[in-house]
């Protein structure tokens, strides 16, 4: 009965991921100086995703549209990102952003804290 449920949620997800790539729209504009900037500052950004969750692919979309490549980690089963997440964060719950900066580490969990988060920091 596990792989039936697991089949149909990867095979909605797969879906929903579909939809989110031909409807993403554009990316925000930025110099190029200003990107190298950003990019410079998301280097202390990692997201724990599984890739078909709903609220996975919500943050990676509005990621996309605020043109912020930040370094996207597996946490699926068998994942060594999983271990990681779970050592460090406390819990396996995606999405999951971890934010160092000035030598601290931030677990935040829920998709649209992180989004508030990125729009808050990023524009």
């Amino acid at each position: 009965m596990g792989v039936v449920i697991s089949l149909i949620r990867n095979g909605i997800g797969g879906i929903l991921v579909f939809f989110d790539i031909i409807t993403r729209g554009t990316k925000l504009k930025r110099s190029p100086q200003a990107q190298q900037q950003i990019a410079k500052e998301l280097e202390g950004l990692s997201l724990y995703q599984f890739f078909a969750c709903p609220f996975c692919i919500k943050t990676r979309r509005r990621m996309y549209k605020l043109n912020l490549p930040i370094t996207k980690l597996s946490a699926a089963k068998g994942s060594p990102h999983r271990a990681a997440l779970l050592d460090g964060g406390g819990k396996i719950q995606t999405p999951c952003l971890r934010i160092e900066q000035d030598g601290q580490v931030q677990w935040l969990y829920e998709s649209s804290a992180i989004i508030a988060y990125l729009e808050q920091r990023f524009t």
